[in-house]
């Protein structure tokens, strides 16, 4: 018989309660996330749909603006009310086109209804997988990479210790926190963001925050090239 990989079930979510203690445990441990929210004040959660309409809207916010991506979404939403799989795939490639949709996104939503239906991804199961496994059966759809998956389980699950490593917001953000002279490549942000742990989502909360109010956000004349680069 072949052997089942443990499981397990994350005991807490990132809720507005869990958030306080969060935030008050890092600001513990760490002086410089201390000093960002006194900089910056504290930040609020975000969410998303859970399951297929989650998911989908991450798709459709991909490489376009958030202006875009609400127009595109709202369409689809008014196409699809029931946001279910199946009747996403009931849709026509010239109804889905019409909306907004391009050609790529079309067949990435298309993959991840699929695999859907047929139970390659089940979302009544992800709440007993632990972040790495819930991640892996995520990213089996075309369209969904790490970091879908990561925003995905950290704002529609509440996963409180989550820790985009590719996220260019948290990168920027951790390089000016921490005072780094070089910009941190997704390894080392990943070893910086262990000292946060088990909170590393509420850290990335306070880290994007602190990107859009950093007192010192394209103030050097020297790095003002760079810094419009980074947005």
């Amino acid at each position: 018989m072949a052997k089942t990989a443990p499981k397990t079930t994350p005991q807490i979510v990132l809720d507005k309660k869990t958030l306080k203690t969060a935030l008050a445990e890092l600001a513990a441990a760490d002086p410089d996330i201390a000093r960002a929210l006194d900089e910056a004040g504290h930040p609020e959660l975000r969410d998303m749909p859970t399951g297929f309409g989650g998911l989908m809207r991450s798709i459709v916010g991909q490489q376009v603006s958030v202006h875009a991506a609400r127009s595109i979404w709202l369409r689809l939403e008014a196409a699809v009310p029931s946001m279910e799989p199946a009747d996403f795939l009931a849709m026509s490639d010239e109804q889905l086109r019409a909306v907004g949709l391009s050609g790529a996104k079309m067949k990435y939503g298309r993959s991840l209804a699929t695999d859907i239906v047929e139970g390659r991804i089940s979302f009544d199961s992800l709440h007993e997988l632990d972040d790495a496994a819930a991640i892996a059966m995520l990213t089996q759809a075309k369209g969904i990479g790490p970091w879908t998956a990561e925003i995905y389980l950290m704002f529609a699950h509440g996963r409180p210790d989550i820790m985009p490593g590719l996220d260019l917001g948290l990168v920027v953000a951790a390089q000016h926190l921490k005072k780094l002279r070089t910009r941190p490549d997704a390894k080392r942000l990943l070893k910086i963001a262990e000292a946060w742990r088990p909170w590393r989502s509420a850290a990335a909360l306070v880290l994007w925050h602190y990107r859009r109010n950093m007192p010192d956000w394209g103030a050097p004349r020297s790095s003002a090239k760079t810094e419009k680069k980074a947005t």
